[in-house]
């Protein structure tokens, strides 16, 4: 069951898991959660077909009824869940992964998210046991449901003037396609904006430098304010800005204070992840925030927010949760309330470069990949070695280890989804930053036969 993970259920298609696995999934969803009927949706992948089929069976053999969306982003999923009330939902997607891959992922009441530990966990454990999935006496029914109108509405609620923006689009052929257009007309240059879940162009993700080439490329020959790339099942988006330069996603938790405490008065806190910038939480404070940092991922960001009633939030991969949204991530939503600042700012002469400017203050190493057995034993090593050496100003132990010292912080982390130990670092200057990263390096590659990933 090497799909199961701590967020979701994902993997290659065929090999990770497959229609079995579905079917079992969907009969299980309803004891868990305690749910008479359940919202599905999928993505454009070439496997979404099969996998819906074979889950939608297994809920309705359940006894569970069915409300299917048909091909629907993830944030879409998490509207119908909770606007409408459902107890559960799935939506079916490997979000940024290649075409190859695919998966569910899971919510309960409110768009709360089911993770490993919290749910799937259990799901995992009676399919290994192979508990037997003996149909109810009274199968449930499949009801066609389309929210596609009150979902853009929603959206379109938050929409300002983006009249005197230019704006430059990469679709990424993944969910964005279903409302793009609708939001934002025909004034953007598009690229990749026709749904293809072979993900033709790049693959869907956003934080792989060779996927946004075509989208800096774009920025260019159109002279755009802003370039925006949505991931396969959007509910991630990231941007670029005039000068095609890659934005590190979380200086857009910055950014969005302008648009939450500034204009809107909403003080109140904002979470971010173990791997934000120190500079995300230096610009915010001032405007009325206060700073909560929380675990990776969408099963722990989206729970935290709400149990601190927090503003928003944001993470480095380019989630942004939103009190507004139940709590959950949206990237059309993130995107809409993103552009509506940098129109703002670009009426007041101030370029999108200009704003990142003033809140990036660091030398930042971007996440550091290795793939090392003893991940734990890596992790201590780590930590150890420069604790031995300086006294840390601020230590977090819930993600990882992050450990800050005066000028410089790290976080070092095993990944949830992918064989791999992950290093970030920042410092107040190239030469510090190279030195602590280059300590890392040698330290793990010497004991623990580290190598990059």
């Amino acid at each position: 069951m090497g799909a199961f993970h701590a967020y979701d259920i994902r993997g290659v298609f065929g090999v990770d898991f497959d229609g079995a696995t579905a079917y079992k999934v969907g009969f299980f969803l309803p004891e868990l959660l305690s749910a008479d009927k359940i919202l599905v949706g999928r993505d454009c992948r070439l496997s979404s077909d099969e996998i819906h089929d074979r889950l939608v069976e297994g809920i309705t053999d359940a006894g569970a009824d069915v409300c299917d969306l048909g091909l629907s982003t993830t944030p879409m999923v998490y509207f119908g869940t909770a606007d409408y009330g459902f107890k559960a939902s799935v939506q079916i997607t490997a979000s940024h992964n290649p075409a190859q891959y695919n998966g569910m992922k899971v919510s309960r009441e409110n768009a709360l998210p089911v993770g490993l530990d919290n749910g799937l966990g259990q799901i995992q454990e009676w399919i290994e046991s192979g508990r037997e999935c003996r149909p109810a006496a009274v199968k449930g029914t499949v009801h066609r449901m389309d929210i596609h109108q009150e979902y853009l509405s929603f959206l379109m609620k938050y929409k300002e003037d983006l009249g005197g923006l230019k704006i430059a689009m990469d679709l990424s052929n993944g969910m964005a396609t279903l409302y793009a257009r609708e939001i934002f007309g025909d004034a953007p240059s598009y690229i990749f904006d026709t749904m293809d879940g072979r993900f033709p162009n790049h693959e869907p993700n956003p934080l792989v430098p060779a996927n946004v080439r075509a989208l800096q490329e774009l920025v260019r020959r159109t002279g755009a304010d802003v370039g925006v790339i949505y991931d396969g099942d959007a509910d991630r988006v990231m941007f670029v800005d005039e000068n095609a330069r890659f934005i590190s996603p979380d200086l857009m938790i910055a950014v969005l204070g302008h648009y939450f405490l500034e204009e809107k008065g909403e003080k109140g806190i904002v979470l971010q992840d173990i791997r934000s910038s120190k500079a995300v939480g230096e610009y915010l404070v001032p405007m009325g925030a206060e700073m909560r940092t929380w675990k990776v991922g969408r099963a722990f960001a989206a729970r935290k927010l709400r149990e601190i009633d927090g503003v928003y939030g944001g993470e480095l991969a380019g989630h942004y949760y939103f009190r507004d949204f139940f709590y959950s991530d949206s990237g059309l939503l993130a995107s809409i309330l993103i552009l509506n600042v940098v129109a703002k700012m670009k009426s007041r002469g101030i370029s999108l470069s200009s704003l990142i400017s003033r809140i990036e203050k660091y030398r930042n190493s971007g996440e550091i990949n290795f793939r090392v057995e003893d991940k734990q034993g890596a992790m201590d090593a780590v930590r150890d070695h420069f604790m031995s050496e300086e006294k840390p100003s601020a230590y977090m132990d819930f993600d990882g280890y992050r450990v800050e010292f005066p000028d410089w912080w790290f976080n070092i982390r095993p990944s949830n989804t992918e064989p791999y130990l992950r290093f970030i670092c920042e410092a107040t200057s190239d030469t510090l930053l190279k030195e602590k990263t280059d300590a890392v390096k040698a330290l793990l590659s010497s004991r623990f036969g580290a190598v990059l990933g």
